[in-house]
């Protein structure tokens, strides 16, 4: 097996995270359920966006937020995923690439706009996510690079983009690129809407070849169909040589050969937004995994990520995660 150029490379939607506060006035009013993640046309996001306040615009995405995190570790990363050649392409592709994150994936003229979220949070932390999917869900097998993933000791599939057939089925070939390779694959549920959508397809992706599998509490459950948590873990450990699950306030919970590692949720002085938790997590846990060192090590990287993407506004983090990770004596 050749050695690898990146510890990690990611694919999913490339979409402009546009953050902004509100209160549950202003929910009611756009009609988005609070804590939810929707699907919204062109016209709605941008009403939505009309009567937001102010807000802050940065590449977003599940696993670009998942490759920024370990880019901020200090692992070198790399990132496939759709854009359009326009504004918003523009702000993703600087952005992302600003991090030092490798994306070389040219922009699409004369299609669909660039995908964003609108992300409104409220006083409590909590985010509500008006997702306009645009041009990202049209990635295709044609525009993987083969040879990046090759390259790469981790490939990380995101959940959210496996709505389109052709998404689908780059998930599939990019799978078989990265085993070909002796390479491990991760996938992340994303959100329980993904699961509800794709149950049977993503139990079939899991049990193909997928080494590690990231799913928060409910997430699992309703994979499996069970409320019960533990039941679920069981399976997942099953399916998948790795299962790394998040449960909120009781931390999260590695399962690996019958064998599950408790880890700690980190001490936040003051919970500011929830947005991105998921997504740090799994690139603390990558970027441990990538360097071999051991799993409670991974949790507890994965934690201390997730810890200092909620204690700010936005998906990404605002200090150097690695030198966090020094001051803790984890790296």
């Amino acid at each position: 097996m050749a050695a690898a150029r990146f510890d990690v490379i990611g694919i999913g939607n490339a979409i402009v995270d546009i953050i902004g506060r509100c209160d549950e006035a202003f929910l009611t009013d756009v009609g988005a359920a609070k804590g939810s993640m929707r699907l919204v046309g062109a016209d709605d996001i941008k009403q939505i966006y009309k009567k937001m306040g102010p807000a802050v615009e940065i590449s977003g995405g599940s696993a670009a937020n998942t490759i920024a995190g370990v880019a901020s570790f200090g692992g070198k990363a790399a990132f496939l995923g759709t854009i359009a050649d326009d504004e918003f392409g523009k702000i993703f592709g600087h952005d992302i690439r600003s991090i030092g994150v490798t994306f070389d994936v040219a922009p699409i003229a004369n299609g669909a706009p660039t995908s964003r979220s609108l992300i409104l949070v409220t006083p409590d932390g909590e985010r509500t996510m008006n997702t306009f999917l645009g041009i990202s869900t049209s990635l295709s097998e044609a525009q993987l690079n083969a040879n990046l993933i090759r390259e790469s000791k981790i490939l990380y599939l995101e959940g959210y983009l496996f709505d389109e057939p052709q998404a689908k089925q780059a998930f599939h070939s990019a799978l078989q690129t990265a085993k070909g390779s002796n390479r491990k694959v991760a996938l992340s549920l994303s959100d329980g809407f993904c699961v509800d959508r794709h149950r049977g397809e993503f139990l079939k992706l899991i049990r193909s070849g997928i080494d590690i599998l990231f799913g928060n509490e409910s997430e699992i459950k309703s994979l499996y169909q069970t409320e019960s948590f533990d039941l679920a873990a069981k399976n997942a450990s099953e399916d998948a040589k790795l299962a790394v699950l998040t449960r909120g306030e009781k931390g999260s919970v590695i399962f690996c050969e019958a064998k599950s590692i408790e880890i700690a949720r980190e001490y936040v002085p003051e919970l500011v937004d929830t947005t991105g938790a998921g997504d740090l997590y799994a690139a603390g846990f990558l970027f441990g995994y990538a360097k071999g060192y051991e799993l409670a090590i991974c949790g507890q990287l994965a934690s201390l990520a997730a810890s200092e993407v909620i204690s700010h506004i936005g998906a990404r983090p605002e200090v150097s995660l690695n030198e966090l990770a020094r001051d803790k004596g984890l790296i």
